[in-house]
């Protein structure tokens, strides 16, 4: 969802722009578009003959088996960077995560927080970054780019269970209060960072920076505006959090719910990022707020009649609900 965003913003600017996936893309707007893997060397080097630059967006979900997570993420990461090397590519954009932080107890996170990460796909995009960082070390211009989850036209995965229930007119559970503060990102603020980044000079992009949203209040607030869009005049509920965080690590070790277990923490505790070095550095100036950012992307889904089958393979798909979808009956 974020390359096939990205292709088309630098596309639409002029860019000669080559996007590479696993599959083709969901409309035919590219410039141009090749099938391949990350993980094959050999062949991301014949793509990237002749490039400027290199954009590395390919990942696995954090609900994905632990053995893909490491292998698409790590696999695939020294896959890319070793095919630029070889093709001899002056710049490599490489896009992690601020899972990289685990659970940090500093809010906000600034950049040179160390990295602990709490999970399999946390870990991965660790071990990601640091053969990001040989290669710079080696002489490439390679920026990392830490986001926030990001949202927008295109982006459905667990976003998609808010959305139709909003739609349905049904009110939407938070664990707790739901007070905690947690960052996002529009997608139209994260392209044009990563396209600031391959316009900046070597010595102010050969960094690693986060990117977020500025202006942020509380999910339970982010989750109201997409109910109060969709008209229904229902609330988000409070749920008790200790009854029902031990109900979800039941559903997942039961492979019965899609909310992994570092989400789970995430909505219990603020998990907000500092954007002050992106903004000093290189420019960033976010133009949309969280709220800004998922009620776009619920008008986007609503509009689209987005409403579709569940099969969470990327987060341009729906995920399946799981036992959740019962649940909705409460509500």
């Amino acid at each position: 969802m974020l390359g096939g965003t990205l292709t088309r913003f630098l596309a639409d600017r002029g860019w000669d722009v080559l996007g590479v996936d696993l599959r083709p893309p969901p409309s035919a707007d590219h410039s141009a578009y090749r099938i391949a893997d990350v993980r094959d060397a050999g062949r991301l080097t014949e793509l990237f003959l002749g490039a400027d630059a290199v954009v590395h967006c390919a990942s696995a979900l954090p609900s994905y088996p632990a053995e893909t997570i490491r292998d698409v993420i790590i696999r695939g990461t020294r896959g890319v960077l070793t095919a630029s090397q070889r093709a001899g590519v002056e710049r490599v954009v490489h896009i992690s995560s601020t899972s990289v932080y685990g659970l940090p107890a500093m809010v906000p996170t600034p950049e040179d927080h160390p990295r602990e990460p709490v999970d399999t796909y946390g870990r991965a995009k660790t071990e990601a970054e640091e053969l990001a960082e040989k290669v710079r070390a080696d002489g490439t211009c390679v920026t990392i780019v830490r986001p926030k989850t990001f949202l927008g036209p295109g982006r459905m995965g667990l976003f998609a269970m808010l959305f139709e229930w909003a739609q349905e007119g049904r009110n939407f559970p938070v664990l707790g209060s739901g007070n905690v503060r947690i960052q996002m990102l529009a997608i139209s603020d994260l392209v044009t960072a990563i396209a600031g980044v391959l316009s900046a000079p070597v010595e102010v992009a050969n960094d690693t920076y986060n990117i977020a949203a500025a202006e942020f209040g509380t999910l339970r607030s982010d989750f109201q505006a997409v109910l109060d869009m969709a008209g229904h005049g229902k609330r988000v509920v409070s749920l008790p959090q200790r009854p029902a965080l031990a109900t979800l690590r039941l559903l997942e070790r039961a492979r019965l719910s899609p909310v992994y277990g570092r989400l789970l923490h995430k909505l219990t505790a603020d998990s907000y990022v500092s954007v002050e070095k992106a903004r000093d550095q290189l420019g960033f100036a976010p133009g949309s707020s969280n709220v800004d950012a998922i009620t776009s992307t619920y008008a986007w889904w609503r509009d689209a009649g987005m409403a579709t089958q569940r099969n969470g393979n990327t987060s341009r798909d729906a995920w399946r609900q799981g036992a959740l979808s019962f649940a909705k009956i409460l509500f």
